[in-house]
């Protein structure tokens, strides 16, 4: 390479950490365990390095002092947001993205999250009723289709949640997922090659499944759909009913794709832990809160980035960084969050109303995480955990449950981001229990 363009690499980082030499992001580099590659460039360079790639140029921190400062970072400054869009438009058309009215944030408030509790008690009826008495069935494809239906009855508007239609936007939010991005980055290649022909045929269904009936009779009885039409009214029919079904296509797919990913980790780890799997099952839903912490804990596999917009100073501990606009600034969830000595094994009571009840060993309580430290915590956090306490709280009351898979499960090797996806399937054998317990008689 050049000297300018050393030059230019150069200033991006002052003073400059050491680079991790033939490390590459798995979005440009096919092959690998992502998150293994970063592990050992850290116990050879450090808690602080950079990785040069694709043209970008990342700075890893993994110190305390590092990750502090990292969840201090303004968004003005250095940009969440930015750094999400950069992953995401890898998988996703542009326009999925462009002039948006509604925003995932928007519908996270109390009074919603009682509406769409509402709303999964009767989707865990009717896939209750799908399943029948016994059978067998993939995890990770239940839970997604758990999530589908209850996602799209609370904001998806009328008939979006059932029959033919309900099966047709399945397919297409399949296609679409924009978590590919990071689940499969060595994938994306292909879709760029392909003009992400793909997802864009996904996202015209969409469009027309979605978009399809917009008279004031059919908003009644969504209030969520109804709101996210509001915004588009001003507009002709035809600007307005694309408007609308973009907007619920991004609330629908930043909502839902790691939350169920996170409810599968969660059943796998009550089927190995017959005590609390017993807890939850009689209806404990303080301890089924805490399982939900705990394994979504455990299964990340986020790389939490921000993409610098303006200069800033860094201060990792060993030293402060002049880091200049175009660079990314990261950590990684899955060496974080197993910062400390025992903090690889699964513990529920480790938690405590949502945070650690004990964090003795931790240098930084920043260290570990499951839905954020500061200004960018999941605004729909207490969704989430909502939905995960329902659903393994029903899911075990009504069913005896039997993994099919005889060593545990493990995560896509090539992920870098969000919860994890399962390398293989994961199949469970179910039956119908004999005599309800108390969960399955009593749970709203």
């Amino acid at each position: 390479m050049g000297a300018e363009s050393d030059v230019a690499r150069q200033v991006k980082f002052t003073p400059r950490p050491p680079v991790a030499e033939g490390l590459g992001m798995p979005w440009d580099v096919e092959g690998g365990d992502a998150v293994a590659a970063i592990s050992n460039a850290r116990r050879t360079l450090g808690d602080t390095f950079v990785v040069e790639s694709g043209g970008d140029e990342y700075l890893f921190t993994f110190s305390p002092v590092g990750v502090v400062s990292f969840y201090a970072l303004a968004e003005t400054t250095a940009s969440k947001g930015m750094a999400d869009f950069r992953m995401l438009r890898r998988k996703l058309p542009d326009e999925i993205f462009s002039g948006r009215r509604t925003f995932p944030h928007q519908l996270f408030g109390r009074d919603e999250v009682t509406t769409y509790l509402g709303h999964l008690e009767a989707v865990l009826e009717e896939i209750i009723a799908e399943l029948g008495e016994d059978g067998t069935v993939e995890l990770f494809a239940l839970t997604r289709r758990i999530g589908h239906r209850m996602g799209l009855a609370s904001w998806g508007g009328p008939g979006a949640a059932s029959g033919e239609r309900f099966e047709r936007l399945v397919a297409a939010f399949d296609d679409l997922d924009g978590s590919e991005a990071f689940v499969h980055p060595d994938a994306m290649a292909a879709v760029k090659r392909n003009g992400k022909a793909v997802e864009r045929a996904a996202l015209e269904t969409i469009v027309e499944e979605i978009g399809g009936d917009l008279t004031p009779s059919s908003l009644a009885g969504h209030p969520r759909f109804a709101m996210v039409a509001d915004a588009w009214s001003s507009e002709s029919s035809e600007v307005a009913r694309r408007g609308i079904a973009l907007d619920v296509a991004l609330i629908h797919i930043a909502s839902m794709s790691n939350l169920v990913a996170a409810l599968g980790w969660a059943v796998i780890d009550l089927l190995e832990h017959p005590d609390e799997q017993e807890g939850v099952r009689m209806g404990d839903r303080s301890l089924a809160e805490r399982c939900a912490l705990e394994s979504t804990r455990l299964a990340q596999r986020s790389i939490m980035a921000r993409f610098v917009m303006e200069p800033l100073t860094f201060d990792t501990g060993a030293a402060v960084i002049d880091v200049a606009p175009g660079a990314t600034i990261a950590t990684l969830l899955p060496l974080t969050n197993a910062a400390a000595p025992g903090y690889e094994a699964w513990k529920p009571d480790r938690w405590r109303r949502r945070r650690l009840a004990d964090p003795t060993g931790l240098e930084a309580t920043e260290l570990v995480t499951v839905f954020g430290h500061g200004s960018h915590t999941c605004p729909a956090q207490p969704f989430a955990l909502s939905v995960m306490t329902m659903v393994m709280t029903r899911l075990t009351a009504t069913f005896d449950l039997d993994p099919l898979w005889s060593t545990r499960p493990l995560p896509v090797p090539a992920q870098i981001g969000g919860v994890a996806r399962s390398e293989t399937p994961c199949e469970i054998r179910y039956r119908r229990r004999a005599e309800p317990s108390i969960a399955e008689i009593t749970v709203p």
